[in-house]
């Protein structure tokens, strides 16, 4: 009978004790209830709303997902071309994603398309923003070399839709890629019923669509236009407001909108063309891999396709694609897209086909005593333009500024719709210990600026160094317009006392084309030339950042 009682009360302890334990569990996994405060969530008591719905971001259009890691950034082998310029030097990336593929022609048109429906060439105020996205198809001509074909057809022939897009200056990829972003989330916004039906086909000049403008003055979206016209009648209104009970424009913490598209740092492009997910090589984590595929040669040694090229490149002198038959490349300038296999992250043409830009200030060493974490070379700091009144600048087509480029091209460098950005001041700047001016593409460069105790003494440290002040000393081109007519005023630099080509203009490719030899395919190779001008070999693909976890499986693509 004892016995019978003491198991009995060690049952019913044993059901208290894992009755409180459940209990306690579901109290303190703060899924309906504030960490901080204990509140209830998304209510009025709780203050800001948590966005219990989201799960991760999703995989934007063309993107293929790239988890981030630690890489061996450069060559270890040794240097024929004694540039000196790629030392080893272990690196980490943060997870992101990259274009499955070169920008294509075709993917280019849509921009210049949208472009000259949005801002007709024919309206004087806006022929230079549409003079400005126009590839340069001059780029095939040679001295001696017949190549009109390429000059005339390249671009717009549907036969060539699917290459690689060239003749695109670092400055032009970069616009493309921030058009490419708002054009992403703008049918984002009109999927979700946030956006009238369509609005991103009747916006007109100063209407247009800005990520950044919706985010920050929803209001002034579409130019500030609550509706649209269709056929002489109004429709319905283009900033429609969300559905949820807060009643508000979708913001950032809703997590329905996709980060910038960009140009991916060297970093970022080294590591994704190497392709190391699915090597436990010691060789190619230490820097020994010498192509985006396994291997140290050019051609197949697979039995089905042994003997195949893996790249387009120029395999000698004259030799552009090898004997017709079973030698060929398959390409004499560049390739179709998808032409060749893709390395282990399923992107295709990291090595031949176009080189192309990356996002980074070239130098000829990469500072990896001052970071080894996504390291990127170029970070000019911006904020929004801020009224007398308080609110955000917002671009109008009265307001657009142009900047006249080394080579003589003018470039709008805000349009209509976007928020009006200048460099940030002392009230970002006092007292911090990460950054003390808004430019810093010349940041620990040698020189005088660059070292710890510098002071400026009423120098304005966002004008360009005078010379003398710089630690290149590179030509100095300037082009001006002369307001009474619409001719430019060049003057060349005719001094003779200069060294390098290297400033802060000048931009890092990668990857080797179809006229260089398998040399330039190592992804540690890294070259440069001027952001402002454009070349038959370079292209470009975009990037984009990873938002939360590292290595979850990204979604699916909306589209």
């Amino acid at each position: 009978m004892i016995l019978t009682k003491n198991l009995a009360f060690r049952l019913l302890t044993l059901l208290l004790t894992t009755t409180v334990l459940v209990s306690c569990n579901k109290t303190r996994d703060y899924k309906d209830s504030s960490r901080a405060t204990g509140w209830k969530l998304n209510s009025k008591e709780g203050g800001p709303q948590k966005n219990s719905k989201y799960q991760e971001q999703e995989t934007g259009p063309g993107l293929i997902f790239v988890e981030g890691g630690t890489f061996t950034m450069g060559r270890v082998q040794d240097d024929p071309m004694h540039d000196w310029n790629n030392a080893p030097n272990q690196q980490h990336v943060q997870s992101f994603y990259m274009d499955e593929t070169e920008v294509t022609n075709f993917m280019y048109l849509q921009y210049v398309d949208w472009t000259k429906q949005v801002f007709p060439p024919s309206q004087e105020e806006y022929r230079t923003i549409y003079d400005g996205v126009l590839p340069d198809t001059l780029v095939w001509r040679n001295r001696l070399g017949y190549n009109e074909v390429m000059t005339n057809n390249y671009l717009r022939h549907p036969a060539y839709a699917e290459y690689p897009v060239v003749g695109v200056s670092w400055i032009q990829a970069v616009e493309f890629s921030n058009w490419r972003t708002d054009r992403v989330n703008e049918l984002i916004l009109e999927e979700e019923g946030i956006t009238a039906r369509n609005a991103r086909y009747e916006a007109k000049a100063g209407e247009t669509f800005s990520t950044e403008t919706y985010l920050n003055a929803p209001t002034q979206t579409y130019g500030g236009n609550d509706s649209i016209t269709r056929g002489g009648k109004r429709s319905e209104s283009i900033a429609k407001r969300s559905k949820d009970s807060t009643n508000l424009f979708i913001q950032r913490k809703d997590g329905l909108l996709m980060p910038d598209y960009r140009l991916p740092t060297e970093a970022e492009w080294e590591y994704a063309a190497l392709g190391l997910v699915s090597l436990r090589n010691y060789n190619a984590y230490r820097g020994r891999k010498k192509y985006p595929w396994d291997g140290q040669y050019t051609r197949s040694g697979k039995r089905k396709s042994r003997g195949d090229q893996l790249a387009n490149f120029k395999q000698g002198d004259g030799d552009y694609g090898g004997i017709a038959g079973w030698s060929d490349d398959g390409a004499d300038i560049t390739a179709e897209i998808k032409s060749y296999e893709p390395n282990d992250f399923g992107l295709y043409d990291m090595a031949g086909n176009v080189a192309e830009w990356v996002a980074d200030v070239y130098r000829p060493i990469v500072d990896d005593e001052f970071n080894d974490f996504n390291y990127y070379r170029g970070n000019v700091y911006t904020k929004n333009a801020i009224d007398k009144d308080g609110r955000v600048k917002v671009v109008t087509a009265d307001s657009i500024v142009y900047d006249t480029l080394s080579n003589g091209k003018i470039v709008a460098r805000d349009l209509p719709g976007e928020i009006l950005q200048v460099p940030v001041d002392e009230n970002e700047t006092y007292l911090r210990t990460q950054f003390s001016t808004s430019d810093n593409r010349d940041y620990r460069d040698g020189d005088k600026r660059s070292t710890r105790y510098y002071q400026s003494f009423g120098e304005d440290e966002d004008e360009p160094l005078s010379e003398g002040k710089r630690m290149y000393n590179s030509p100095i081109q300037k082009v001006t317009a002369d307001s009474a007519s619409t001719e430019l005023d060049r003057s060349y630099d005719k001094s003779r006392s200069r060294t390098t080509l290297v400033n802060n203009e000048v931009r890092v490719y990668k990857g080797g084309s179809w006229r260089d030899r398998d040399y330039w395919l190592d992804p540690a190779q890294r070259r440069y030339f001027p952001q402002d001008m454009a070349t038959d070999y370079i292209g470009f693909r975009c990037a984009m950042s990873r938002v939360g976890s590292k290595a979850k499986q990204a979604k699916t693509a909306r589209n």
